[in-house]
């Protein structure tokens, strides 16, 4: 039985990863509603995981057939240039897998801004 078992962190997944996906590591990981990993991208409905830690590829594999490690956490993604300083403690969104922008219009939540860097934006996922 593992229930009370410790577990270093949950800060670490691993998620299985959608048929004919391939996601970069260092890019932002997004859950279908069916449950399976790809790379995120501009689109509703999506639970973004956090930030790839390996590549991997699953383009000519069915679903599950591999998995990607995950960490959560607070990342700096790129910002498409509508994230301003007063902007931290909101809710930001996915404009692709590098980036995210302050417009929810058609995109899914990529988490919390904690801060800007230049043209980057510290994202703590959620």
């Amino acid at each position: 039985m593992r229930a009370g078992n410790e577990r270093l962190s949950g800060n670490d997944i691993v998620i299985p990863v959608a048929a004919g996906e391939s996601i970069t590591e260092g890019h932002l990981v997004a859950i279908s509603a069916a449950g399976y990993a790809s790379e995120a991208s501009k689109a509703e409905n999506l639970m973004i995981a956090g930030c790839a830690m390996k590549p991997v590829d699953n383009t000519g594999g069915e679903d599950g057939d591999v998995e990607v490690q995950v960490r959560r956490g607070a990342f700096v993604w790129n910002n498409d240039g509508s994230i301003k300083a007063t902007d931290v403690m909101k809710p930001c969104y996915v404009s692709d897998a590098q980036t995210v922008t302050i417009t929810s219009t058609g995109s899914s939540k990529a988490g919390v801004i904690l801060g800007i860097e230049g043209d980057g934006v510290i994202v703590e996922t959620l």
